[in-house]
């Protein structure tokens, strides 16, 4: 996925991370909010790190439920500010922190946490990071995997909302990758407009996509600096997952 073009300073005012950062020592339920939302929206990555940890599903899920609750309880209660920073590097390091402590303790502690996880978590899990070498490998793939998914859903959304959702469905399948022989115009067909006019749409969904996944990373940043080392961190890591070693 390439990199979009530089973004404007503007935009990082308003974005979770940012509000964490600027208004974490003010007591605000905004910035507690933002932090919240990241940490249930990355669910994942810290679900995969700890299995590939070592740990079983079941307890898998147990820390991560207990990591996340702990995170954002310790932000609410001591008015704490993460240091400088993008939110990708803060979760790990954070969950670093929490293994090596009593983490069983952490556990025992969150019971009543009403955080949930997102659906089928172990066969994502079994699906994207078979082939990691080490958790932070699987954590990094997590991430990116999720910052993609994000950014299709949005997509697909906003496909059916413009009526256009026939139109994606076709087109889904080739946004990381260019149709085959006769393909074009199977689906060109199939959809009854020019082969021309398909490729045009084609074009136009997959730089949509680059955009929400963007915007999806900006989220994660506070500076449009962040944002291009986050958007490199990203393409590295899927350069990575193509190459024949992983």
């Amino acid at each position: 996925m390439p990199a979009a073009s530089h973004p404007s300073h503007d935009r990082f005012a308003t974005t979770r991370w940012s509000m964490v950062m600027k208004l974490a020592g003010d007591d605000s339920t905004d910035a507690q909010g933002a932090l919240a939302e990241l940490a249930q929206r990355y669910w994942y990555p810290v679900y995969a790190y700890v299995r590939r940890c070592g740990h079983l599903p079941e307890v898998a899920h147990d820390v991560t439920r207990a990591f996340l609750g702990q995170l954002i309880r310790r932000f609410r209660d001591s008015h704490e500010r993460p240091p400088q920073g993008h939110f990708r590097r803060y979760l790990l390091n954070e969950l670093n922190a929490f293994l090596g402590g009593d983490w069983r303790e952490a556990i025992r502690s969150s019971v009543g946490d009403t955080l949930q996880p997102p659906p089928d978590l172990e066969a994502r899990n079994q699906r994207d990071n078979a082939a990691a070498a080490s958790p932070e490998q699987a954590y990094q793939r997590s991430f990116a995997f999720e910052v993609l998914a994000r950014a299709l859903r949005r997509l697909q959304a906003e496909a059916s909302q413009t009526g256009h959702l026939a139109m994606y469905q076709a087109l889904q399948p080739y946004l990381s990758h260019d149709p085959g022989p006769g393909e074009y115009q199977a689906v060109a067909s199939h959809l009854k407009i020019p082969p021309l006019a398909l490729v045009v749409a084609l074009k136009r969904l997959r730089q949509r996509f680059r955009e929400l996944a963007g915007h999806e990373l900006s989220d994660t940043v506070t500076t449009a600096e962040d944002l291009l080392k986050e958007q490199a961190t990203l393409l590295a890591v899927l350069r990575d997952m193509q190459s024949p070693a992983s």
